[in-house]
């Protein structure tokens, strides 16, 4: 097996020298034959393989195979030309029977048949296939940049993987070479049908020569011999390129189609039966002009009937789907005696700690058995949430729901809506690079995750909009995309304790003693579960619970506020803290003055169990004033705006600014590792 392995692998290269051979070695009649007979079976066959593929790429090597082909049909061109000029016009079997039936007798319909084929296949085939070929390159490569952002889109919210981001740039990548070269291998053909005019006349005009020459017989004697022979031999070389030209045209223009060539044809032209029918009557039209009413009634009755049929279908496919669906007797009956035992009602009672609700027009979406890939793809953020934050967000419930618009979708955390969006089918989310950018005719909307200006784009303007450098996001990854975001907002909501059991039950495979000795002896399940929705709540990662029980190990026994609890952890976690606000090593932050952190500190109560800020009203407007100017300022700078305070002060400050703006990130210097280099912005300051 291994020995036939390596044989086939090899099998490509020993054809290429074999060609290469025929240019310079004669072959017998029947060797040519053998050729001539292999050249169009592997025409036939890469006819076929463009016929069945679903994307161009399933056929990558095409560009390459075009140029064996154009060299194969080359060398077999001079063969046979040797053959014709040396053997009396005897070329084998094969251009004599392809001759003979072309020419019926007559040179003249021979050549003029031969001489529409080759213009068939250089004027609209081929010249069609090089313009698909060259524009297809370039937009490819004009869409690169929008393509390569919606990748860096999909990884940054973990709807995908690294190992799929880079599959997907190098297909990508692939698709612009794989366009390129087909660009350049359409010449190949067009170089070939123009060689094969100028070998025809070589042909007739040498054999007339050689036939004088070698007195093979009278002038037309000489004529219908090597006629017949040139006649069949161009046609033996233009059929297979007119096949090979055909399989370039559908590789080329394959780029709007999901499925094969044949399942295409069938769905989309059986999907308008009215058309059939109207077909079906101009057909019937042409009799009362004198065409052949035998013929005409045959085909009008073929297109009438299949367009009867298929309407019929489809309007008992819709009355189907219409049709009112009313619940029997003896359910409402089966139903009131199943609430009857007062047990079966508490079950009402239980709420889903992540829900979904869609319109009914967004249930293909994630109705796996519509295609739909919704459910996929949460599953694929779970396992990314799990890597990135250290907790396991609980199943998501999807259902349909009747008091939505058909395109919106709700998400609900423990029975109650926290998020609602709109989305339109078969369309993209076109996100603009700047505000500079080509306008894109299409329906105003707001991005739901991020909140930013972007429009709704049917599918035909896909390519125009990729050009302009819009970032294209589908229906299904702008929903997964919110319910990300909405996750990770409100992550420490999910964290309930039997999950926190479930963390430490994880934790108690690697190290047991850790867990034993903290939990419940220093710390209880619910402390822990507090100082652990602290961290959440503010984005923080609590992937490593054994630095995490250490420094409650530590200081929970002389601690017991959650949020000075949480401060310890933080500053033990400074190098995560660190790695996921900071940019190529470098933060760029604000600071906050040392007068304002002094009224903060003075301004802290002490309770038995905690602490608390209180500060006149007057004070906390100035402070937020002040703080306002700066974050408008730095703004345009960064992604995320940062408040860098003293390690006392942070969470005090962090409580007050976030009731006037929430998602602002505050870390203390004890939380900055000391690799990285930090950039004041600004200073938050009061005018005294």
């Amino acid at each position: 097996m291994k020995r036939f392995n390596s044989l086939f692998n090899n099998v490509v290269a020993v054809f290429i020298v074999a060609v290469i051979l025929l240019l310079i070695i004669p072959l017998p009649s029947a060797l040519l034959d053998f050729m001539f007979i292999l050249n169009l079976s592997l025409s036939f066959v890469i006819l076929l393989t463009s016929m069945y593929i679903t994307e161009p790429l399933e056929f990558s090597i095409f560009p390459s195979i075009l140029l064996i082909t154009t060299v194969l049909r080359m060398a077999l061109t001079i063969s046979s030309t040797r053959l014709i000029l040396t053997n009396n016009g005897n070329a084998g079997k094969v251009i004599e029977t392809f001759g003979e039936f072309v020419i019926q007798g007559n040179v003249v319909i021979g050549l003029v048949i031969f001489l529409i084929l080759v213009i068939v296949q250089f004027m609209v085939i081929n010249k069609g296939s090089e313009r698909v070929a060259e524009v297809a390159a370039r937009f490819t490569l004009d869409a690169m940049p929008g393509k390569q952002m919606a990748i860096d889109a999909d990884l940054n919210s973990g709807l995908i993987d690294e190992a799929t981001a880079r599959a997907r740039r190098i297909k990508i990548q692939r698709e612009s070479d794989f366009f390129g070269s087909m660009d350049g291998a359409t010449k190949f053909v067009k170089g070939d049908a123009i060689v094969s005019i100028i070998v025809t006349l070589i042909n007739l005009i040498g054999g007339l020569i050689m036939g004088f020459m070698n007195n093979v017989g009278s002038f037309g004697e000489i004529m219908q011999i090597y006629s017949t022979a040139t006649v069949g031999d161009g046609l033996m070389s233009q059929i297979p390129a007119l096949l090979i030209s055909m399989a370039t045209g559908m590789i080329v223009t394959r780029s709007a189609s999901e499925g094969n060539l044949n399942s295409e044809v069938s769905k989309q032209f059986l999907s308008q039966p009215l058309v059939l029918i109207i077909s079906g009557g101009v057909m019937i039209s042409l009799i009362f002009i004198g065409f052949p009413p035998i013929q005409v009634l045959v085909l009008a009755t073929i297109l009438i009937s299949t367009g009867v049929l298929l309407l019929r279908k489809q309007k008992e496919a819709l009355a189907l789907a219409q049709e009112p669906v009313m619940p029997p007797t003896e359910e409402v009956a089966s139903e009131a005696s199943f609430y009857k035992n007062i047990d079966n009602v508490y079950g009402l009672l239980n709420v889903e700690q992540v829900e979904m609700e869609f319109g009914y027009s967004l249930i293909p979406l994630v109705d796996e058995a519509s295609g739909g890939s919704f459910i996929d793809r949460v599953v694929m953020f779970r396992k990314q949430f799990a890597l990135e934050m250290g907790m396991v967000i609980p199943s998501v419930r999807l259902k349909d729901s009747g008091q939505l618009n058909p395109n919106q979708y709700c998400i609900k955390f423990k029975g109650e809506q926290v998020a609602l969006g709109d989305v339109l089918m078969d369309h993209f989310l076109a996100l603009a690079p700047d505000s500079s950018a080509e306008i894109i005719d299409g329906i105003d909307t707001i991005e739901p995750a991020f909140g930013i200006p972007a429009k709704w784009i049917s599918a035909d303007k896909k390519s125009k909009a990729e050009m302009a450098g819009y970032t294209l996001i589908d229906p299904t990854s702008v929903i997964i995309t919110h319910l990300s975001e909405v996750i990770r907002q409100h992550a420490h909501e999910l964290l309930n304790r039997q999950e926190v059991n479930n963390i430490l039950a994880n934790m108690r495979k690697t190290n047991e003693a850790i867990v034993n000795d903290i939990i419940p002896g220093v710390i209880t399940i619910a402390e822990l579960q507090k100082v652990l929705c602290n961290l959440l709540r503010e984005g923080i990662p609590i992937r490593d619970m054994e630095t995490i029980l250490e420094v409650l190990g530590d200081y929970g026994a002389a601690i017991k506020d959650s949020d000075m609890l949480t401060e310890y952890v933080r500053q033990a976690l400074k190098r995560a803290i660190s790695h996921r606000f900071a940019e190529a090593g470098q933060l760029k932050v604000i600071t906050l003055d040392a007068q304002i952190e002094n009224t903060i500190m003075g301004a802290v109560k002490k309770m038995e169990n905690g602490s608390y800020l209180a500060l006149d009203p007057q004070t906390i407007q100035s402070i937020m004033s002040a703080s306002s100017v700066q974050i408008d300022k730095v703004k345009e700078l960064v992604q995320s705006t940062i408040i860098l305070t003293s390690p006392i002060v942070r969470m005090y400050y962090k409580k007050l600014i976030d009731q006037f703006f929430p998602g602002i990130v505050v870390l203390s210097f004890s939380e900055i590792d000391n690799t990285i280099q930090i950039q004041a912005l600004g200073n938050i300051t009061i005018a005294s």
